[in-house]
């Protein structure tokens, strides 16, 4: 299929996805599911990476700025803007790719491929509405928590790992932290996340519901889903940041 024939299919499914639902206390439970399986599930995983990678941003930054003419307080300030305006929103979303839209898209692709998504069809269900739109409102929901907590992680692991090594003194890296802090970079990144959230979601559950054939192809169908999904997040960032910023 072309490009074009891929997007407007994909749109006629966001056109099904956001009907009207036909029992609402049945998507709300489904809501809360999607919620703990795609977001509170993705705790432990932020949190580890965005730790790491505050701690490795300020190692690096420190055993490199090491010009006396060079604030010391500089390198917590780096790593601050780096989690802040693009790790744990653009980075972030990417790495979630890989997790979350690997799971709906081969969910959603064994279901198809085992005749269940036929199954719903049948019974009179929006199968579309029914499977999609609860794991999309609920992978928006959580980006932005997610985002926040990544921030949190990254700047707490640079100020254990930091005057741990002897890199950075403690003072020096929270003075770093504090200094020009802008906090609507903070909302606008947290408003970027919402849109990220959307196409984690959706583009995988587009190529999962759409699978034809067997195993197979369910597995070629998460992986052009991750792939497309990453391009379509940095294509967005550009947009966003030339917007937003």
């Amino acid at each position: 299929m072309t490009f074009l024939a891929h997007t407007g299919r994909y749109f006629a499914l966001l056109g099904k996805v956001f009907s009207r639902p036909e029992r609402l206390r049945m998507y709300t439970a489904k809501l809360f599911t999607e919620i703990e399986s795609l977001g509170v599930n993705s705790v432990g995983l932020v949190m580890i990476l965005s730790s790491f990678i505050g701690a490795i941003i300020t190692l690096q930054l420190s055993y490199n700025l090491v010009n006396p003419l060079i604030p010391r307080y500089l390198v917590g300030l780096a790593n601050r803007d780096t989690l802040i305006l693009e790790f744990s929103c653009t980075i972030m979303a990417m790495i979630m790719t890989g997790k979350i839209g690997s799971n709906i898209a081969s969910e959603l692709g064994t279901m198809r491929v085992t005749e269940q998504i036929d199954s719903l069809e049948i019974m009179g269900v929006n199968s579309a509405c029914y499977l999609i739109m609860p794991k999309i409102t609920a992978v928006i929901f959580v980006f932005p928590f997610l985002y926040i907590l990544s921030v949190f992680c990254g700047l707490v692991g640079g100020l254990i790992v930091g005057p741990a090594m002897g890199a950075i003194s403690a003072a020096d890296y929270l003075g770093g932290i504090r200094y020009l802090f802008v906090p609507r970079f903070v909302y606008l990144s947290a408003f970027k996340s919402l849109f990220f959230g959307f196409l984690v979601s959706s583009v995988p559950a587009y190529f999962g519901y759409y699978v034809e054939g067997g195993a197979f192809e369910v597995g070629a169908a998460s992986t052009r889903a991750v792939i497309n999904t990453n391009i379509l997040v940095l294509v967005l960032d550009l947009i966003l940041t030339q917007i937003l910023f």
